[in-house]
């Protein structure tokens, strides 16, 4: 089997089985294990799986930079927002995470909202600027820029004194298996931080998210209170949680 035959059926795996053995697969079509995990090798440095221990998961197209990401599954995302947004009660303290989908949710929130938002994002706290009612607080850190949120040892620390009803928490993936996961070692550590700081934590996943992975635990999915999604019942019918549907 020529290696371009084999990238194509590895990529058509992925997308139908949503994860690849490597030994299974191997044995299957009588090639070596060694040639299969070099090819996902190969695959994962094209941004086109996530390596994960014995074969791969699907890759988040959800890991391009700030700017491209405002342009993927807009119409989905705002799907997700809305039904978010429902989530926030008068009165209550909710922590925004960062990301497009998050400021999606800000967009969403009635304008007379009485409220208070705790949020690591510069962004949603501007967004909130004629929301005369809600309280904005910032949580400071090193800025990471790829999803301009605040990070970091400082950020993490002044997380802890932060109580709230509700954390609406963005993540690049959502698997079955794999849990949440995100790209970058300080941001999941950030949205553990936050997690562990509300009564609630609700996951903002539109479609593309679903199913898929990236390289960094944040949670695993029995440890939040359910999933917000634009997907449909059959892809998110393997998740361990209350799924809400937009």
């Amino acid at each position: 089997m020529l290696a371009a035959q084999r990238r194509d059926l590895l990529l058509e795996r992925l997308r139908t089985d949503g994860r690849i053995v490597a030994k299974d697969l191997a044995a299957e079509v009588g090639l070596s294990e060694d040639t299969i995990r070099r090819d996902l090798r190969d695959l994962a440095a094209a941004g086109l799986c996530q390596r994960v221990y014995g074969g791969a998961l699907p890759a988040s197209p959800a890991v391009a930079d700030y700017t491209a990401r405002q342009e993927v599954s807009v119409p989905g995302k705002q799907r997700v927002a809305a039904a978010a947004a429902a989530l926030v009660e008068p009165g209550s303290t909710v922590i925004i995470d960062g990301g497009t989908t998050a400021l999606a949710v800000v967009r969403a929130l009635p304008s007379d909202l009485r409220a208070t938002v705790v949020t690591h994002s510069p962004t949603v706290a501007s967004a909130l600027e004629h929301h005369e009612n809600v309280d904005v607080y910032v949580i400071g850190g090193r800025l990471f820029k790829h999803s301009m949120v605040a990070c970091g040892a400082a950020a993490v620390e002044a997380a802890q004194g932060v109580h709230a009803d509700l954390f609406l928490l963005g993540v690049t993936g959502v698997h079955p298996e794999a849990g949440l996961t995100t790209g970058d070692a300080d941001e999941a550590a950030m949205k553990r931080a936050l997690a562990h700081r509300a009564a609630d934590t609700y996951v903002l996943a539109s479609a593309e998210k679903i199913g898929a992975a990236s390289r960094f635990s944040v949670l695993p999915l029995e440890e939040v209170a359910g999933v917000v999604t634009d997907a449909d019942d059959d892809v998110v019918r393997a998740l361990p949680v209350p799924v809400i549907r937009s």
